[in-house]
């Protein structure tokens, strides 16, 4: 069967066609700067990329273009939408109501856009994303939750300190993040040591624009970074990260903001960019800044670097040991400085990093970056969350047949 998988942004469209025989990426691509006039799709197969500049004025556009290129007699891949026999969508917020992916019905997408309170900046787009396809295809269509890994914490992990009503009543928990990454990251992780994944405490470590960090005892989520919506945790590119809540007052005291004019503070100025003076959200360029003698721009990655390290001795704790760390995402699996300064005074743990290793990596390969004689050992693992999102989609659609 060959899935198609697709991620939509508020203003992009990431997509790839998977034949899951064998689970084989046979395209791939994006739509950007979707409702935008210098929106393009990027469409990537046979060895060659193609761009096409073109209007794409929304979601419905956005997948049209998709599919029509899949069947281009010059670019394509298939010769008919009948050979796509399922769509696999990646969908921020499943609330406690979806533990596992999902076949959408009437009445899941109905839920999907009951919970887009909770992810605001994600779940419209993910919802456009679906709505488009049941219009331009007759197939079934899985809806993949990003907070599905995480749903089986244990209470003590995901209650928040409030009056119970908080939870009872408005369902406010941690929920976790970037789930379909740290499943994937860590049975690979169980692949790579063949063992019985049942048998592991794991920490993955996903660090990118947005960023988490997960425990994952006997291959469940036992605690994870993001809270409540992606804001919780550690510092990221725009991020703030986890914060004391009565800063929200006294910025509001300070400056008369609304609570919709510090949240979009919160989630879009600060991080990374908030603390090199706005001048870019990118790690690329922060390093660059670095380099120049940016003190703020090192500042973040120090930051990131002290925070990713706590959390590697508060899993540890909290799972009772560790043994083994991977790190994934696009800055997790590019930075050799970050890893190596995360893990550094960790000896205690029984971490010991090869930093020789560590620095002549070949980009986007499976390694191990630790010593031989560590006790823990350390991964770079590149992350393939869509192809956890195809498996997740196959399994539904099998189950229902």
């Amino acid at each position: 069967m060959k899935i198609l998988v697709l991620n939509a942004g508020s203003s992009s469209l990431k997509y790839q066609l998977i034949d899951m025989d064998g689970e084989k990426v046979i395209a791939k691509g994006n739509c950007e700067k979707i409702g935008l006039p210098t929106s393009f799709l990027k469409h990537k197969a046979n060895g060659k990329e193609t761009i096409i500049n073109t209007q794409i004025p929304d979601h419905n556009k956005a997948i049209e273009l998709v599919l029509k290129y899949l069947q281009d007699k010059d670019v394509g891949v298939i010769k008919s939408l009948d050979e796509i026999g399922a769509v696999g969508h990646r969908v921020l917020h499943g609330q406690e109501e979806f533990k596992d992916a999902t076949l959408i019905t009437p009445k899941v997408l109905s839920d999907i856009k009951e919970f887009i309170p909770l992810g605001p900046l994600h779940q419209p787009a993910n919802i456009k994303g679906i709505e488009a396809c049941q219009k331009l295809m007759n197939v079934p269509n899985v809806a993949v939750f990003d907070t599905a890994f995480h749903a089986n914490m244990p209470k003590v992990a995901y209650m928040y300190g409030l009056p119970y009503e908080a939870y009872s009543d408005w369902k406010i928990r941690k929920y976790g993040f970037h789930g379909t990454s740290h499943k994937y990251v860590s049975s690979r992780v169980a692949d790579i040591m063949k063992k019985d994944i049942k048998d592991l405490k794991i920490i993955t470590i996903h660090i990118g624009n947005g960023s988490s960090i997960t425990a994952v005892k006997d291959g469940h989520s036992v605690d994870t970074t993001m809270g409540f919506t992606p804001l919780d945790g550690l510092v990221m590119g725009t991020r703030s990260g986890s914060i004391d809540a009565s800063v929200v007052e006294y910025i509001h005291e300070k400056t008369n903001w609304s609570i919709e004019e510090i949240i979009t503070y919160l989630n879009k100025k600060s991080g990374m960019l908030g603390i090199n003076g706005g001048k870019t959200s990118d790690m690329r360029e922060n390093n660059t800044l670095i380099e120049e003698g940016d003190a703020n721009a090192k500042l973040f990655l120090d930051m990131l670097a002290y925070q990713i390290k706590k959390y590697i001795g508060a899993f540890a704790a909290a799972m009772g040991g560790v043994d083994a760390i991977a790190f994934t995402g696009g800055i997790g699996e590019n930075q050799e400085d970050l890893r190596e300064m995360a893990t550094d005074g960790l000896e205690f743990l029984g971490i010991l990093l090869d930093k020789e290793k560590n620095w002549k990596l070949v980009r986007d390969t499976e390694e191990i970056i630790s010593l031989p004689e560590s006790k823990v050992k350390v991964y770079r693992i590149p992350t393939n969350e869509e192809l956890e999102i195809a498996r997740e989609t196959l399994k539904v659609v099998e189950e229902k047949r």
